[in-house]
């Protein structure tokens, strides 16, 4: 038995059997097993839009060398009395308490949110009513922020196979579409995630492990650069290890963190808006025709190539989705995109952002937790200006030239719009270079120009970001790891997974 890689070309509504015939005919062989390694859609040209596969192919007619074994996450298992108690129930922290529980520790989960069943229910009272729920809502709960989104799995961090590998079996185990080990940008849905969050939590409590929703992390207990005990809202609780994967939101925990001298320092972000289209459109600019078989939306990916000001680029696209108001707080204005598994939906939205350095901007150095007050009033200044989760809006067109033209069109966004000169609201150097992304962007994707621009995007990653030693503790403690988004190390579902499991091989290493 040996095995052999190939590259093939196929239509984009090819079905499995068309597959293992081209496999047939190009290798000359009958009886063989196939799987597909990537596959990506190759649109440069409109005309012969396909999908391009890498196929590894194993057949005792082949000759060669065998199959090789694809090395995975070696987890040891043996009976532990240590107790984990992880702080926050998205990807990072999820991740490292399974690892964790398979490895044999004794890990309780803790999430200020609830569980996604009452989260979702709670976000759509909130979207019916405008009645902001703390408990029940986009940033915290069941899964993370990234429960309700589009459940993009792609990353751009390096040496992450071993744990993307794991954290994929695992999708694909509770309940996620097999394509995702090969698609060349995967994602779940949002409503394929709050089926898989659920399954994954049985998968976990049924290894031993418990998880408490509605539970708030509030203080720390340190002596000696160890913490002792966790200060939350159902009472004290000890434990012999600490993980906090607090996301990019809670900006109350991190300031507790400092205040505890958990050392954060400032770091680039970026911030802006988001646009939204008719789906048609981008599909007419990607494809050269409103749909395409076999496909479920177009998407973009797109970086101006101004030489001056700030970086602009698209961010977090959403085919086929919608704009959400995805504060975590009542005081608080900011938007966020999702899509659910099939695409199908009439809007296409992606942030429009711009590379932030804050000492930069400012003209003097800041401190991490400057940098926290400074985006949180930005933040706040959203909501008050519209005194409400009304998104602040305006033509793409009207944001570039500087004026309002009262043009604004039907959105998927669930609060409502009001009409606002974006470009004052934001910080005058994020407007002027998002202005030249624009016109860049309407440049490469035509009708760009024709969308709508609405709300702040400030959740794109973390301001702050943890000092960590070489095993992933922040410097000076003992037994303690801050994990994911909210460690600054990590953006994403696969790179904060990663982030959590990394950590928590760490801590199996030096047991």
């Amino acid at each position: 038995m040996a095995v052999q890689h190939i590259s093939i070309k196929m239509p984009t509504d090819y079905i499995e059997g068309q597959l293992r015939k081209k496999i047939a005919v190009t290798l000359g062989i009958r009886q063989f097993d196939f799987r597909i390694t990537s596959q990506s859609l190759d649109a440069r040209n409109k005309r012969r839009i396909h999908w391009h596969l890498r196929v590894a192919v194993t057949s005792q007619e082949l000759s060669g060398s065998p199959p090789e074994k694809v090395p995975g996450l070696e987890i040891t298992y043996k009976k532990r009395d240590e107790r984990v108690l992880i702080t926050g129930n998205g990807p990072a922290g999820f991740f490292a308490a399974l690892v964790l529980q398979k490895a044999g520790f004794n890990v309780t989960i803790i999430d200020r949110g609830t569980d996604v069943d009452k989260r979702a229910a709670g976000i759509a009272r909130f979207e019916q009513t405008g009645q902001f729920d703390p408990v029940c809502n986009y940033a915290f709960g069941e899964g993370g922020a990234g429960t309700f989104s589009d459940g993009k799995l792609t990353s751009r961090s390096k040496r992450i196979s071993q744990e993307k590998q794991f954290m994929l079996d695992s999708y694909i185990r509770a309940g996620g579409p097999e394509e995702i080990a090969w698609l060349n940008h995967p994602h779940l849905g949002s409503d394929n995630l709050k089926n898989i969050v659920v399954n994954l939590r049985h998968e976990f409590e049924a290894l031993g492990g418990k998880i408490l929703f509605e539970t708030r992390l509030d203080d720390l207990v340190i002596r000696d650069g160890r913490i002792k005990e966790a200060t939350t809202s159902a009472g004290g609780m000890e434990a012999d290890m600490f993980f906090i994967a607090p996301g990019h939101s809670a900006f109350e925990t991190y300031r507790m963190l400092i205040k505890r001298g958990i050392p954060f320092r400032p770091k680039n972000f970026a911030i802006g808006s988001r646009v939204e289209h008719a789906q048609a459109l981008i599909n007419k600019a990607q494809w050269g025709c409103t749909q395409l078989p076999g496909v479920k939306a177009a998407e973009y990916r797109l970086v101006s190539k101004a030489d001056t000001g700030l970086p602009v680029y698209t961010f977090c696209m959403c085919p086929g989705g919608k704009i959400v108001p995805a504060t975590g707080y009542e005081d608080v204005n900011i938007v966020n995109g999702m899509s659910l598994y099939n695409r199908s939906g009439e809007f296409a939205n992606a942030a429009c952002v711009a590379g932030v350095n804050l000492s930069q901007i400012l003209g003097r150095e800041v401190d991490a937790l400057e940098s926290l007050d400074w985006l949180e009033e930005l933040e706040h200044r959203f909501h008050e200006e519209v005194d409400g989760f009304s998104a602040p809006t305006c033509a793409i067109n009207d944001f570039i030239h500087g004026n309002m033209s009262g043009s604004l069109s039907r959105s998927s966004y669930p609060l409502g719009l009001t009409e606002a000169p974006l470009w004052e609201w934001l910080p005058s150097a994020v407007a002027s270079a998002m202005r030249d992304g624009l016109i860049h962007f309407s440049q490469q994707l035509k009708g760009f120009d024709q969308g709508q621009i609405m709300g702040l995007e400030s959740k794109t990653s973390a301001p702050v970001q943890v000092v960590r030693d070489d095993f992933f503790r922040p410097a000076g403690f003992k037994n303690c790891w801050i994990i994911g988004e909210g460690s600054g190390w990590a953006g994403g579902i696969i790179s904060s997974g990663a982030d959590g499991i990394k950590a928590a091989m760490q801590v199996i290493a030096l047991e």
